[in-house]
């Protein structure tokens, strides 16, 4: 089999959904961390103060923002990597797979 083509939007689609599944993962890391640094913060200030909020709000936000993201630079890296691969596939002949 010899891959000759890569269908530009179906690649940048596909890339779009692994790279906001690598958001998430790294939104709930940061949402962790700053649940955490915020639950310590509050220990040991005014628990109402601003800085309680902004933790909360800074965690929260992190599993929102990040896999939109993450998935718009999947999007785009996988736009640019498939129409760099289609032309070098032209130039060489593709890519060789061995299957079973």
């Amino acid at each position: 089999m010899i891959i000759k083509s890569i269908r530009v939007l179906s690649l940048a689609k596909v890339m779009a959904v692994i790279y906001a599944g690598i958001g998430l993962i790294a939104g709930l890391i940061f949402s962790f961390f700053a649940l955490l640094g915020t639950a310590f913060g509050t220990a040991f200030q005014d628990a109402n103060g601003p800085e309680a909020i902004f933790g909360v709000l800074f965690g929260v936000g992190a599993v929102i923002v990040l896999p939109i993201l993450y998935g718009l630079m999947g999007f785009l890296g996988g736009l640019l990597t498939s129409a760099i691969y289609n032309v070098a596939a032209r130039l060489m002949g593709g890519l060789e797979l061995e299957v079973e």
